[in-house]
């Protein structure tokens, strides 16, 4: 059955003066699908992924939500569309607890115009728990919890407003193993509620297990997209060092890898 993607990206170019950051690139997302986007720094990912985001204008090109042409001129274009953008910085503001960066400029108030705490905390739990159920200490700081507790709460504040496109970038940066494993149970439960994830990595292995296909770009342009259970992550290092698909890659370019 042929879904309609979430995302389609078509002929997307940026330029910053004389560079070509992104040359007529296509790439999708289909609901409950992660998309890894691969290359080395300056491949042109982020530079892409910002143009989806807002953060960046494209100079051409065109994008589609769900099989409709749409404007994005700006973050809150793309948040109006459901996009939502997981920084690796995480953007989160370390003296607050949980449910005030949840909410941070968008506070539930009372009829009296008061903060309203109690509500602003059972929201925060119920759809951190949705994530994450052994996920206790909402009311610490966040500077107190740990990387993947961090995540949570992220990830959390994207979906609570709707998003139903995830752009993380470099989530498992940083992390100890224990906390990618729990980065990685993040990602499955977001895949199993419908939502489509593009991964920005320029680490193969963070986004090998976890992504169902893997786009690779170099110099601004498409190397190619893969299905992750067709290739082998020689192959796709390769795309990402050698700017070939794998087809066209030989054994000996690969045997320079080891």
């Amino acid at each position: 059955m042929v879904t309609t993607p979430l995302v389609e990206m078509r002929g997307i170019h940026k330029r910053f003066g004389g560079v070509h950051a992104v040359n007529d690139v296509s790439l999708d997302l289909h609901p409950g699908e992660v998309v890894g986007v691969l290359g080395h720094n300056g491949a042109g990912k982020s530079v892409l992924m910002k143009t989806l985001s807002g953060a960046i204008l494209r100079d051409a090109g065109e994008i589609l939500i769900n099989g409709e042409p749409v404007a994005i001129n700006g973050p809150r274009d793309a948040q109006a569309h459901g996009i939502e953008t997981i920084y690796q910085t995480l953007a989160l503001a370390d003296n607050l607890d949980a449910p005030a960066n949840l909410f941070l400029g968008r506070e539930i108030v009372t009829a009296f115009g008061v903060l309203d705490d109690d509500a602003m905390e059972a929201e925060s739990r119920k759809v951190i728990n949705r994530l994450n159920p052994n996920f206790k200490n909402v009311l610490d700081p966040v500077r107190n919890m740990s990387g993947g507790q961090r995540q949570s709460v992220a990830i959390a504040r994207a979906i609570y407003y709707n998003a139903k496109i995830l752009i993380m970038d470099e989530p498992t940066a940083a992390l100890g193993p224990h906390e990618t494993a729990m980065v990685a149970e993040l990602i499955k439960q977001l895949k199993a509620e419908g939502i489509g994830i593009f991964l920005i990595s320029h680490d193969l292995h963070d986004v090998f297990d976890l992504s169902d296909r893997l786009t690779v770009m170099k110099n601004g342009q498409k190397v190619g997209t893969v299905n992750t259970s067709d290739v082998t992550k020689d192959e796709v290092l390769g795309m990402i060092i050698l700017g070939k698909m794998p087809e066209e890659e030989t054994e000996e370019e690969l045997k320079g890898f080891h």
